[in-house]
């Protein structure tokens, strides 16, 4: 017989491990399964390896909320955030209800049966089992390739070409020169941890990045470390999110400030050979794309030191020896890393049909950047493009937590949101990053209105998300 589950959560990241405890917690009664495409959980934190691999987040909004943080280190190395999200597993007992190797590749919603039926690839050949309600942690990017675009003459490279999702584990590096392509979040990473080893490494960016400083130990959270646990945890929390929402804001509102502000930094921390305007000066403004934190500047300290140097130009093609820029510079290399990106995918690549209809995630609008218009018993996480990924998968379970007792309180089996043909739809991400830029057609859209609007508002999700009613007159209950 097929297997049934009450949830099913498909993803065994942050968000996935996050939700199942939560769930379990929340809903005992209900049968849980985790379904995990890879051998192994934690998701981001364990595909990605490359050398000073760290969040881009402060750890205190990172952390789950009901599962305090307790490193020492605010923005995090990768192998610390792995050990935290599996040593919450086993606490909460998670790590006993993932399936791993269990690919979903089709899911079919029948109206009829009021459950989803799952299409799984597993070592053992195919398998197929139903679920009540669908829970989809799967991230947005592809784990089996990132966004690794073909230069010209790259083929003529004589040393190795590397992608940082692809990172060798017996890569030696030392003593050799290194250029790294890029200028985002794995680049300001990669950059300062090989130049420590390296004979030399070169950031080549094609356009320039805002980068700013952040202390690598949160001087708020030290100075609360002798208060209860309980007291300091929340309070260092709401001063990350503060803090954050109001760069955000100040971002939106006045740009000059907050433009002006990261260049002063900077111009402190740069050595005075290199100008700030050539290389730490973007077209666009603060948080059009994602602003890098650097811990206490260790890349601005690799560029003072001389280990590491920045250059700001276009590639006019590889050579055997490394890459000629179109300036005619020449930049020598004997490894090759393209920091370029991620390749967006949407809901793990798995194929939705609802009553033998397949669903087109563009055809669909995102009800509370959590559901999908005209998908019953679906919900999903994808975290914020200006804060924490955690504070928007928090919610998200907090939400499905709240829905499904409401569901049981009223005898209800199927629930959709139905969507408002007077809605006009917007890009789901107001986001000026190539990742998010060259996957629009393939993800959901929003509306112009809540509850279909997404505000990147973490105060604003607290209301309409933790506690507004869940019958708000959009949902359509059976």
């Amino acid at each position: 017989m097929t297997e049934h589950v009450d949830v099913l959560v498909v993803g065994a990241g942050l968000s996935g491990i996050g939700a199942a405890a939560q769930l379990r917690q929340q809903h005992p009664h209900r049968t849980l399964a985790v379904l995990e495409a890879r051998a192994v959980s934690g998701g981001t934190w364990d595909l990605f390896r490359y050398p000073g691999v760290r969040s881009d987040s402060d750890m205190f909004t990172l952390g789950y909320r009901w599962r305090p943080w307790r490193g020492q280190k605010a923005l995090a190395d990768g192998p610390s955030i792995l050990q935290y999200v599996r040593d919450v597993a086993q606490e909460y007992g998670v790590d006993r209800l993932i399936r791993y190797g269990h690919r979903v590749v089709r899911v079919d919603w029948s109206s009829a049966d009021a459950r989803w039926t799952v299409q799984v690839e597993t070592p053992d050949g195919p398998r197929q089992l139903t679920a009540g309600f669908l829970l989809g942690c799967t991230g947005y990017y592809d784990y089996e390739q990132g966004y690794a675009p073909r230069f010209p003459g790259q083929d003529d490279f004589r040393g190795q070409v590397i992608h940082p999702q692809h990172w060798p584990e017996d890569l030696d590096y030392a003593g050799k020169r290194v250029v790294v392509i890029g200028s985002g979040a794995t680049a300001v990473t990669l950059v300062p941890a090989m130049a420590e080893d390296a004979a030399h490494v070169t950031m080549l960016q094609r356009s320039p990045t805002y980068i700013l400083s952040a202390p690598g130990r949160d001087p708020i959270a030290q100075r609360l470390s002798r208060l209860p646990e309980r007291i300091s945890y929340p309070i260092v929390r709401w001063k990350s999110i503060l803090l954050a929402m109001a760069s955000y804001q100040v971002s939106r509102k006045r740009p000059d400030v907050l433009r002006n502000f990261i260049r002063k930094a900077t111009i402190k921390l740069l050595p005075p050979e290199i100008d700030v305007d050539t290389h730490f000066k973007p077209t666009y403004d603060p948080w059009d794309q994602r602003l890098c934190l650097v811990p206490d500047g260790d890349l601005f300290r690799a560029l003072r030191h001389g280990t590491a140097s920045i250059v700001t130009d276009t590639i006019d093609t590889f050579t055997e020896t490394g890459i000629r820029l179109t300036s005619g510079e020449q930049l020598e290399a004997d490894i090759i890393v393209t920091a370029t990106g991620l390749k967006v995918l949407a809901f793990g690549g798995i194929t939705l049909s609802v009553d033998g209809a397949e669903v087109k995630a563009h055809d669909t609008m995102s009800y509370k950047a959590l559901m999908l218009s005209g998908v019953p018993n679906f919900a999903f996480t994808i975290g914020y493009t200006n804060a924490s990924w955690t504070l928007k998968a928090d919610l998200v379970t907090e939400y499905v937590v709240r829905l499904l007792r409401h569901m049981d309180e009223h005898g209800y089996r199927q629930v959709l949101a139905e969507r408002d043909p007077s809605v006009g739809e917007r890009p789901f991400m107001d986001f000026s990053s190539g990742y998010v830029l060259r996957a629009l057609d393939a993800v959901p859209v929003q509306g112009d209105r809540a509850p279909w609007q997404l505000k990147q508002n973490y105060l604003t999700d607290v209301r309409t998300i933790r506690r507004e009613a869940i019958d708000d007159g959009v949902l359509r209950f059976a």
